[in-house]
């Protein structure tokens, strides 16, 4: 954060409730409202870990952990009278539905890309109950693809692994190429800005976004947004599930 003015880094901890209440009792002592809320801590394609509670590890840091924060910050999202909160999905829930029977893989064998897909879809499943709940009071969500970008969250994958998604030139760098979603990181960040700031969202929300733009319901391609990940029943029985296990819940009336 070096040479950005008016920046306060505080710690969080998104796998430990502990850690998130005190953060959000912070924010809140010490700011009367929040614009814009970026969901986009996350982890991807981990061996399997638990958090402190017995939940697997994507599932918390990527889903539920942002779920908790969202539900403490609420007061400060309706004090702004209209603001936006913005969360990271991925393609990768492309990758996987949410299994609400196991959600934390204690039955069916861990597989690191479904567990990170899920968390993915949860994501998007949240934006949109969140949405429905927020809707009315001026709080308005946003569920977002970034495109494939390599960052420090790609060290566990072997560079098999990497060469397969074609994410490294022979050299060991990162492919650019935004017309096949391999992006910068500036690049990435656009769509979030987009969702976070662009007046053409004003009556929109509970949607997925890509390239700056909503996306389109498919179901055989690589792009676009799956219809299990923006069905608004599932939405609804992950939110009942999410705030069973976190002992919170956002009620508007």
């Amino acid at each position: 954060m070096n040479g950005i003015g008016g920046i306060e880094v505080l710690p969080l901890d998104l796998a430990d409730q502990a850690s998130v209440k005190a953060f959000a009792k912070g924010f809140l002592e010490h700011q009367g409202r929040l614009d814009i809320l970026v969901l986009n801590a996350g982890i991807m394609a981990q061996p399997l870990f638990r958090d402190k509670r017995g939940r697997e590890g994507h599932f918390s840091i990527n889903y539920l952990g942002h779920y908790e924060l969202t539900a403490r910050l609420w007061p400060a999202l309706l004090a702004a009278g209209t603001s936006r909160v913005v969360v990271l999905s991925s393609r990768g829930h492309q990758m996987s539905d949410v299994d609400l029977e196991d959600i934390d893989f204690a039955r069916r064998p861990y597989d690191k890309w479904m567990a990170c897909g899920q968390s993915k879809t949860a994501n998007a499943l949240f934006a949109v109950s969140l949405d429905r709940r927020g809707r009315g009071h001026g709080v308005r969500a946003f569920s977002v693809h970034p495109g494939m970008i390599v960052t420090p969250g790609i060290r566990h994958l072997s560079r098999s692994e990497l060469d397969a998604f074609g994410a490294l030139e022979a050299d060991g760098t990162p492919v650019i190429d935004p017309t096949m979603d391999k992006k910068t990181p500036g690049q990435g960040a656009a769509t979030s800005v987009w969702c976070a700031t662009s007046p053409a969202l004003s009556s929109s929300g509970g949607v997925y976004c890509e390239n700056c733009d909503i996306a389109s319901v498919r179901t055989n391609s690589p792009f676009g947004v799956r219809p299990y990940a923006i069905d608004p029943q599932r939405a609804e029985r992950l939110w009942q599930m999410s705030a069973m296990l976190t002992g919170l819940d956002i009620v508007m009336t």
